[in-house]
């Protein structure tokens, strides 16, 4: 964030005008005079090409004077992490940027909460599906907000369904299991020629890690409370769902369906010879795009016959930096009445007030701008709401609870709209790290290097290393 120049008198001048302009609208809170200020916001993303937020920001910055500048920047995923903790370190990071909903507890320090006259505890959990709640809210304080949550979702090929003489998709992970020998093609010489569902392995099946812990969830595994700073999985539901999943790809189990040598998940399932996969939603779009005639569809992940719905949520969400060194050498060198002390204030409140402008519902498209240094305030109409027009923008589905009713009628989004409200996380921290673990060990127990209570009991071990 960067403050306009005070040597520059002309465009000072012009901001006068403007904020008084400003000021004279109705609605206004009485308030002390003010000194007119003007901040150029930066905000690093990973999933959005720019055109995602143009309209977005383009209204924003008509309806708030302060504000003469947006910046988006989409970065590289496979070093973000890395550039940002860097950038942030030396004071020249972004105002705005996104985390992934498990990295909030090790970017705490890093982060700014939100304060709490841009929303309450309730506004928040009445606004978002509940994953959203216990991913970015820690006793009370909001530290995150979402425009989009993503679940995972059962995709499978219309046309091997209909060969096989199936109607409908599995709900139910006992109707997958009844499923198997109809989907299922395995040569006299005991190739797998076509598999019913890519599971039981680590690497050739994406996101093999989230899987497993998705069935943990919905087993009443001890990794759910992993957030809470505890880490066991010396439990029967852990072990049962690890036990479930690896069955998959043991040649002597009755599930046996997928092992190693066949293709990537993705490919295979593209290519024809997979019947279901599961993904998360952006995957749909990837898919049709190959091909606009491949004939499949998405259903609701399965669950467990008698027991609560359990989905898994991967996501980002924005938030908000800390401290910001300025070095811009216009602004060191202005000659500016608002001091170092207010002026990361003013960087902090008005990127809040855009993140609330964002993410939040605006009843009746009416949204309040307050002036950092005054407390005024200005009631103006928006001509749009900005989350409807970002998930017009990008096909996602929504975090939003007043969002996801429209969503449930859609081919491709409903199956993530209903499973964002049943979403829970795992862990909190290092997610990166916690998938190269259990990806690792569902390796081992693929190739008989160790039992699965000796997985569970090394991933809790390990784990403990990531959290120090």
């Amino acid at each position: 964030m960067q403050f306009f120049s005070s040597q520059k008198m002309l465009p000072v001048m012009a901001l006068v005008l403007v904020s008084s302009l400003f000021l004279s609208g109705c609605g206004l809170k009485s308030g002390p005079p003010i000194q007119p200020y003007s901040v150029k916001l930066e905000v690093w993303g990973v999933v959005d090409d720019t055109d995602a937020y143009k309209e977005i920001f383009g209204q924003y910055k008509g309806i708030n004077p302060y504000v003469r500048e947006i910046n988006y920047r989409k970065m590289s995923p496979e070093t973000y992490k890395e550039d940002l903790v860097s950038a942030l370190a030396s004071g020249n990071g972004p105002d705005v940027f996104m985390i992934r909903n498990a990295w909030r507890s090790s970017f705490e320090d890093k982060i700014v909460p939100m304060p709490k006259a841009e929303g309450s505890e309730k506004f928040f959990q009445d606004s978002f599906v509940d994953v959203a709640s216990s991913d970015l809210m820690k006793d009370g304080t909001i530290y995150g907000v979402p425009m989009s949550v993503d679940s995972l979702g059962l995709y499978y090929n219309k046309d091997i369904f209909n060969a096989a003489g199936i109607v409908n998709p599995p709900a139910t992970w006992e109707e997958v299991q009844s499923d198997l020998n109809k989907l299922n093609h395995i040569d006299r010489l005991g190739n797998i020629t076509q598999s019913a569902i890519a599971l039981g392995t680590a690497y050739n099946v994406n996101r093999s890690a989230d899987i497993l812990t998705l069935l943990m969830l919905q087993n009443g595994s001890g990794i759910g409370n992993a957030m809470n700073g505890k880490f066991s999985l010396n439990d029967g539901g852990s072990a049962k769902a690890f036990s479930f999943y690896t069955q998959f790809s043991d040649i002597k189990s009755g599930a046996y369906t997928w092992n190693p040598r066949l293709h990537y998940s993705i490919d295979a399932f593209y290519e024809g010879t997979l019947g279901m996969m599961i993904d998360y939603s952006w995957r749909y779009d990837e898919l049709k795009k190959k091909n606009a005639k491949f004939n499949f569809a998405v259903a609701p992940l399965p669950q467990f016959a008698g027991t609560a719905p359990v989905n898994y949520a991967n996501y980002w969400s924005f938030v908000v930096a800390k401290n910001k060194t300025l070095i811009d050498p216009t602004e060191q060198q202005a000659n500016t009445s608002v001091d170092l002390v207010k002026r990361n204030t003013v960087r902090i409140h008005e990127s809040w007030q855009l993140l609330r402008y964002m993410a939040f519902p605006h009843k009746d498209n009416l949204f309040t701008l307050k002036n950092a240094l005054s407390g005024t305030t200005k009631t103006v109409t928006l001509t749009f709401d900005p989350t409807k027009k970002y998930l017009e923008n990008t096909r996602r589905p929504a975090a939003r609870r007043d969002l996801i009713e429209a969503e449930k009628s859609d081919v491709a989004l409903s199956p993530f709209a209903f499973g964002n409200l049943i979403a829970k996380n795992g862990y909190q921290g290092n997610p990166e790290g916690m998938s190269t673990i259990i990806t690792e060990m569902i390796d081992s127990v693929n190739k008989g290097e160790r039992t699965i209570d000796g997985a569970l009991s090394l991933i809790s071990q390990r784990v403990g290393v990531l959290n120090r």
